[in-house]
């Protein structure tokens, strides 16, 4: 059995899906539920043994620690966080409260979890904490790709948070030799994204005809992974990963934000979209965003070479998948979008909230 937090978001909920199809291992998924947190991206598994939900903040130290005794997991991978750079300068506690003394509480509810473990237990256990590239700031163009030896230079709100999580979790490892493992990833994008990112919000606003917003002149670059590709890196290291190291996963797939949003328009308007003015008609520039990163880039030789993985999907055969999933499931990025989801969580499951 795995425990996973904040698996009712965006990556945690494909990964719980992605474990569920590929392993009969029970999954215990605990998640605040918060505006990006949403039970319909597990609605499939609703009547599935092998999930059960608690809907608990992993700063609630006595309650994990409740389930931790309980189901008594193998692992504990923490995907729960504050994750959107625009939410987090404009209103940074929260992401101080989550990130930062939320990744403390849980650490210390499973560092005692695990140091009452049985000598066998305690050898197989680990625990896996999900980071971001952003905690390694900012690269010009001519620099060489973040490694897991980058010196941490974090930038927002979001990304200090992040890095403040990381370095707990190496302490927890290095003063208490809690087994753990930290992965840094590019940006994400896939199925069940919440529809204020980039791409999301580029395909929801095509479909409904709205402007597409581009931050300054559009150029920043980052490295896109497909969430599906990152959640197979996440299995495998989970499985072989070496206690104390770091992963970077990337998706080999440098865009700007101006390219990844004129390609979308573009596949949009062959698809279905075809009208008289194209989509790249909606795009506006707007003023910059406050300390703007203009360039993330992941190397990953390490978990290539010592795991042997790489990611499967190029940007332009993940872009498809995304665009399909969107256009068929229309009803859910509008549940989402007009917050009728927060209906169907407490309709299906009142009892957990």
């Amino acid at each position: 059995m795995i425990l996973v937090t904040g698996g009712a978001g965006f990556i945690g909920s494909n990964f719980i899906l992605d474990w569920c199809r590929s392993s009969d291992e029970q999954v215990i998924n605990i998640d605040k539920l918060t505006y990006a947190g949403n039970l319909m991206n597990l609605s499939s598994l609703k009547d599935s043994p092998q999930h059960k939900f608690f809907n608990v903040e992993i700063g609630n130290s006595n309650q994990v620690s409740k389930i931790l005794k309980k189901y008594k997991p193998r692992a504990v991978i923490n995907f729960a966080a504050e994750s959107h750079v625009d939410r987090s300068i404009h209103g940074p506690r929260d992401f101080i409260y989550t990130n930062i003394i939320g990744t403390y509480e849980l650490l210390e509810a499973v560092n005692s979890y695990w140091a009452n473990l049985q000598d066998s237990q305690k050898a197989d256990f680990k625990f896996m904490h999900i980071s971001t590239d952003e905690v390694y700031g900012s690269l010009l163009p001519e620099d060489s790709s973040f490694t897991e030896k980058n010196q941490y230079k974090p930038n927002s709100p979001y990304s200090a948070s992040k890095a403040s999580s990381d370095h707990l979790v190496r302490a927890f490892n290095k003063t208490y030799q809690l087994p753990t493992i930290t992965t840094n990833c590019s940006n994400n994008y896939g199925p069940f994204q919440f529809p204020e990112k980039l791409i999301p919000l580029t395909i929801n606003n095509i479909i409904h005809n709205k402007k597409i917003p581009v931050y300054g002149d559009g150029m920043q670059v980052r490295d896109w992974l497909y969430v599906n590709d990152h959640c197979d890196a996440l299995r495998l290291i989970l499985s072989d990963g070496s206690i104390g190291e770091i992963y970077n996963i990337g998706g080999l797939n440098e865009k700007t934000n101006i390219d990844v949003i004129t390609m979308i328009c573009n596949k949009m308007d062959d698809i279905q979209f075809k009208k008289d003015i194209p989509s790249i008609n909606l795009i506006q520039h707007v003023k910059d965003r406050a300390g703007h990163d203009t360039r993330y880039s992941i190397d990953i030789s390490k978990v290539s070479k010592t795991l042997d993985w790489k990611p499967k999907e190029t940007f332009e055969s993940g872009i498809d998948k995304t665009i399909k999933w969107y256009l068929d499931n229309q009803n859910w990025v509008d549940s989402v979008s007009t917050g009728e989801y927060v209906k169907w969580m407490k309709k299906n499951y009142s009892e957990l909230l």
